[in-house]
C-alpha cells in the first residue's frame, strides 16, 4: 500500500510539472509571435491610462511589464493577458489628486505625493484581492448571469471603440478638435488596410499572427515612402512635453513609500475606501476576462488561483512604482486570436515591453498609431456579442432590459458598477419569478389528516404566498405539511415555518412537518427544541449537497 501511494503521488507531481512545462512550450512559436503583437499594442494604452490617472507614462508602462509578468506565471488563466487598465484609472486620478494636494499643504511640501500615496493603496489592493483568492471568492464569478456577460463585452467593446477616438483628434483635453483633410483620410486609409490584413491574412495563412503583420506592413509603408502620420512618439509628445520619451531603466524599490505614512493622517478612509474599489473592479474585470477567455479556447482557467497571483502583482507594483491594474479584455482576445495559448505568450509581451522601455524606444516610437487603432477596431468587432441582435426576440425582457443596462452603465460609469447592478437586476428577477411558483395541493387522509403537499422553494420572496395557503381556523386537529417537492432555502423560510407551525399549536391542533432536508431541520431544532418533536423523519428524506469545491480545479 505505501509503494503505491508513493507512486501515486509520483505520477501526480509529474502531471502537474507536465502540465506546467506544457503550458511554457507547448506551442512556442504561436505564442512568441502573439505576446510580441500584445507587446505591441501595450504600448499606447498603457501611456493612455497613465495619463487618465494623471501620472508619469513610465509607471504605466513599469505597471503593464509588472501586472503582465506575475500573472502569466502565476495566474490562473494562461493566455490572458493583463497591465494597466482603463476602469482602474479612473479611480486612480481622484487619488493621486488628492495626494498631490496633501502634499503641497505640508508645512515642507512634497511634490507629486499622490503618486506615492497610489503605490502604498495597491499594497492594500494587493492584501485584499488575495484575501479573496484565499478565501474561494472567485468561485462566485460563475453566479453571474449571461445576459450579464452579453452586457459585459457589449459595453466593453463600445469602450474600446470609444477610447481609440481620441487617436482622431488632435489637442489636448477642451481643446482638442477633430481631425479633418489630408490627415484624417491618411489615418482612415492606415486603418483599414490594418483591418483588411487582419480579416484576409488568416484565410491565406496563420504562420505569422494577423495583427503583428498588419502593424509590420503599416509601419514598413510609412517609414520607406517617408509618409507623415502619427507614431507613439508624436502620440507621446502631444500628452506630455517636447522632450518625452518611451526610454527608461529598470523599476526600482520605492522604499520612502514606508516613511509617508504619517501624511496620510486624515486621509485614511480616503486610501483604504480606493483600495477596496480598486481591488473590486480589479477582480471583476479580470474574472469576467477569465470567463470569456475560457469560452473562447473552451478550457477552463481558476479563478481563486488568479485572484491570489493579480493580488501578487498589484503589491509588487505598489513595491516598485508600477501603475498597478488587472486583466485586459482587449489584449487578450488579440493574443488568443494570434494564437498565444500558454503562459509563455505573456511572459514574452511583460519581457518585450521591457525590453522596448530599456533598449527599443525608437524603434517603437515609429508605430504608426493608425496600425494599432486598426488592431484595436478589430478587437471591438470580435469582442461585440453580435448575436445579442439575434436573440433580442427570442429571451425575455427581464433578461433583454438586463443586458442593455448593462453595456450601457459599463459605457456610463464602469464596468464593476455594471456587473453589480446587472447581478442584482437578474437576482430580483429569479426571486419574483420564484416567488410565485410555490403552490400548496392539499387532501385528506382516510384518518382526517389533512396534508399540505408544499411545491416550490420556500425563500424570502415566496414566504406571504406561503402564508396564504393555510386555513388554520378551518383546518381539522390532524395537519401535515410535507415538503417532497419543496426545498425551504433560507433564514426567511425557516421564519415562516416556525410562524405557521406555532399558529397551529396556539389553535390546539397537531401539525407534522415531513420530508425535510436535514439542513432544515437542524436549523428548526436549534431555532426551537420543541420542533424536534413534530419533524417526522423519513428515509425519502431528499439529500442536498454542494459541489463547488468540485468545479474549483487548479490549472
Amino acid at each position: 500500500m505505501k509503494d503505491y501511494l508513493c507512486a501515486l503521488k509520483y505520477n501526480t507531481i509529474l502531471r502537474v510539472m507536465g502540465k506546467i512545462f506544457n503550458n511554457f512550450i507547448g506551442n512556442p512559436k504561436n505564442d512568441i509571435l502573439s505576446g510580441l503583437t500584445v507587446a505591441l499594442a501595450l504600448v499606447p494604452e498603457a501611456v493612455a491610462f497613465a495619463f487618465i490617472a494623471d501620472i508619469d507614462p513610465m509607471v504605466g508602462l513599469y505597471g503593464a511589464f509588472m501586472m503582465g509578468l506575475i500573472t502569466s506565471l502565476f495566474g490562473g488563466r494562461p493566455g490572458m493577458i493583463s497591465g494597466a487598465t482603463g476602469a482602474m484609472a479612473v479611480v486612480m486620478v481622484y487619488l493621486v489628486k488628492e495626494g498631490n494636494e496633501a502634499g503641497l499643504a505640508l508645512s515642507e511640501p512634497i511634490q507629486n505625493l499622490g503618486l506615492q500615496w497610489l503605490f502604498i493603496t495597491l499594497l492594500f489592493v494587493g492584501v485584499i484581492q488575495m484575501l479573496a483568492g484565499f478565501f474561494k471568492l472567485g468561485k462566485f464569478v460563475r453566479l453571474i448571469p449571461h445576459p450579464v456577460m452579453m452586457g459585459f463585452v457589449n459595453g466593453l467593446a463600445i469602450v474600446i471603440f470609444l477610447a481609440q477616438m481620441d487617436f482622431f483628434k488632435v489637442g489636448i483635453g477642451e481643446d482638442a478638435t477633430w481631425m479633418t483633410g489630408t490627415s484624417l483620410y491618411i489615418l482612415l486609409a492606415f486603418v483599414l488596410l490594418t483591418m483588411a490584413i487582419m480579416y484576409l491574412l488568416p484565410k491565406l495563412t496563420k504562420v505569422i499572427p494577423s495583427a503583428l503583420a498588419a502593424i509590420v506592413v503599416v509601419a514598413a509603408i510609412t517609414i520607406l515612402f517617408d509618409i507623415d502620420v502619427d507614431t507613439v512618439g508624436s502620440f507621446l509628445k502631444s500628452k506630455g512635453d517636447a522632450d518625452a520619451t518611451l526610454e527608461g531603466s529598470l523599476p526600482t524599490f520605492q522604499y520612502q513609500i514606508f516613511s509617508l505614512f504619517d501624511t496620510m493622517t486624515g486621509h485614511w478612509k480616503s486610501v483604504l475606501s480606493s483600495a477596496f474599489v480598486l481591488a473590486a473592479i480589479g477582480l471583476i474585470e479580470s474574472l469576467m476576462t477569465l470567463n470569456l477567455v475560457d469560452d473562447l479556447t473552451e478550457t477552463r482557467g481558476s479563478g481563486n488561483r488568479e485572484c491570489v497571483a493579480q493580488g501578487a502583482a498589484n503589491m509588487v507594483n505598489g513595491l516598485f512604482g508600477g501603475m498597478g491594474g488587472c486583466a485586459m479584455i482587449g489584449q487578450s482576445i488579440i493574443n488568443v486570436n494570434s494564437g498565444g495559448r500558454g503562459r509563455l505568450s505573456g511572459v514574452v509581451a511583460a519581457v518585450a515591453l521591457l525590453i522596448f522601455i530599456l533598449f527599443g524606444a525608437p524603434i517603437i516610437e515609429q508605430i504608426p498609431i493608425a496600425a494599432l487603432v486598426g488592431v484595436m477596431f478589430m478587437v471591438v468587432i470580435g469582442t461585440f456579442a453580435w448575436s445579442s441582435f439575434r436573440i433580442i426576440n427570442k429571451i425575455p425582457v427581464s433578461d433583454l432590459i438586463v443586458l442593455i443596462s448593462v453595456s450601457a452603465i459599463t459605457v456610463w460609469k464602469d464596468l464593476a458598477i455594471a456587473v453589480v447592478t446587472g447581478v442584482i437586476m437578474s437576482a430580483l428577477v429569479f426571486a419574483w419569478n420564484s416567488a410565485k411558483r410555490i403552490r400548496a395541493r392539499k387532501r385528506i387522509k382516510e384518518d382526517g389528516t389533512k396534508v399540505y403537499e408544499i411545491w416550490g422553494p420556500l425563500f424570502f420572496g415566496s414566504v406571504t404566498a406561503f402564508n396564504s395557503k393555510f386555513d388554520v381556523k378551518n383546518d381539522p386537529d390532524q395537519v401535515e405539511i410535507d415538503f417532497i417537492e419543496s426545498r425551504v432555502q433560507d433564514h426567511s423560510g425557516v421564519e415562516a415555518l416556525d410562524n405557521i407551525a406555532t399558529k397551529y399549536r396556539e389553535a390546539g391542533k397537531k401539525v407534522t412537518l415531513t420530508h425535510l432536508s436535514p439542513e432544515c431541520k437542524d436549523l428548526l431544532i436549534r431555532r426551537n427544541p420543541e420542533f424536534d418533536s413534530i419533524i417526522e423523519s423519513s428515509i425519502e428524506d431528499p439529500r442536498y449537497h454542494i459541489a463547488t469545491d468540485l468545479l474549483d480545479a487548479e490549472v
